[in-house]
């Protein structure tokens, strides 16, 4: 990875500008703004991606992903953050996926990865419990043997998309022996079976992200087990880690960064812009560096992968501080656009008027709320970092 970008990095970021202007069209953007709309426009989105090559960049090239270098994957994701593009549902393509890959069964490769990587199939977590969020190896969904299946009963919450969800994969307790950890088990269900229901939780950005998801007496094929019996901690630490470095929010940070510049540019009521503030310019410059600090982190997370290591204690970091740095450019955001942050889109206007930027900003403020704590917590982080990085 360089910090200059040589003629073919050039060539293939162009090309990659050129994908997005031309496939992420206004329709396209509207479809997936709309809630009734959002699955069926991501799917789209998807397909356009896998159709590319790129849907899941990420994964080996065996398994249909791409021979990219470090500092391609960043060019990717910068460009479609500029584009305003959204990047594909990681529940599916960024998290069971790779666990699938590393530890699934020839079968389950076979079974699971085309149509996920197609968008054909579309993941939900279930990890987090009423009692068991952080703390997650306090789980306690049962999943008890019985013959060829196993029967799974209890309750997941904050499961993003499980209203969306053919499939979730889940942690369950197949155990009591031994610590909490060592009686875990890592279960594919398909959404489907009977005994499955899903509740919506609105979120405080009066959106239906969210859902609480109840097992009861819910047959689950013990094929259908990731690797061995009371081995899914091991394979859970694994999906986090590359969710944890999914989460840095890079492209996100940079592209709000410089609406924020752009809105700020623009002359005031009182006829000054607020960029020639001194103090305001002071902390959207120090916001600035510490989003670049993250991108430099995030390369060489991405290169030390490309060598044929995962992202270790590093993926803390970068969930760490990418988490802090979306808050904070969240909330510049939220103050910029100032009397606009609390109107509702206006029907008559653009969505590049006023109010719908200031509804923009609203959004992403309170749900960005969440950050800090998705993903494992900010504390939990903090913990890994101080277990692994510094050896206390």
């Amino acid at each position: 990875m360089h910090a200059k970008f040589t003629e073919e990095e050039r060539a293939f970021q162009q090309s990659v500008r050129e994908f997005m202007q031309r496939e992420y069209t206004p329709e396209l953007a509207a479809k997936i703004r709309h809630p009734e709309s959002f699955k069926a426009g991501m799917i789209e989105w998807q397909k356009k991606l896998d159709a590319k090559g790129w849907a899941a960049n990420g994964w080996p090239v065996e398994h249909g992903g791409c021979d990219w270098s470090a500092t391609q994957k960043s060019i990717y994701v910068n460009e479609m953050a500029f584009a305003g593009a959204p990047d594909v549902v990681p529940m599916g393509i960024k998290m069971v996926g790779p666990v699938l890959y590393s530890f699934g069964s020839d079968e389950q490769k076979k079974r699971f990865l085309p149509p996920t990587k197609s968008s054909d199939i579309w993941w939900c977590q279930g990890y987090s419990e009423p009692g068991a969020g952080s703390d997650l190896a306090a789980l306690q969904t049962r999943a008890v043997r019985d013959g060829d299946d196993y029967i799974v009963s209890g309750t997941k919450i904050w499961t993003t998309y499980a209203q969306h969800a053919d499939w979730i994969f889940c942690l369950v307790r197949t155990s009591s022996e031994g610590k909490p950890q060592e009686g875990i088990s890592f279960l594919l269900i398909d959404m489907t079976s009977p005994g499955i229901s899903v509740s919506p939780i609105i979120s405080i950005d009066d959106e239906h992200h969210l859902n609480e998801v109840s097992f009861t007496d819910v047959r689950v094929p013990v094929e259908n087990r990731i690797g061995e019996e009371n081995k899914g901690w091991t394979y859970a630490k694994a999906l986090l880690t590359y969710e944890r470095t999914a989460l840095s929010g890079v492209g996100y940070c940079k592209r709000t960064l410089k609406r924020i510049r752009e809105l700020a540019a623009q002359e005031s009521h009182g006829g000054r812009p607020l960029l020639a503030d001194p103090d305001f310019q002071a902390q959207l410059s120090d916001l600035e560096m510490e989003v670049t600090s993250l991108e430099y982190l995030e390369l060489r997370v991405l290169n030390a992968v490309d060598k044929g290591g995962a992202p270790g204690m590093e993926s803390s970091l970068l969930k760490l501080k990418g988490s802090d740095c979306q808050q904070a450019v969240q909330t510049l955001f939220w103050n910029v656009a100032a009397a606009y942050g609390g109107v509702l889109p206006d029907e008559d206007h653009g969505i590049h008027s006023g109010h719908e930027f200031g509804n923009v900003a609203r959004r992403e403020y309170m749900f960005g709320r969440a950050t800090t704590i998705y993903g494992g917590s900010n504390e939990v982080q903090r913990n890994i970092i101080a277990k692994f990085g510094l050896g206390l």
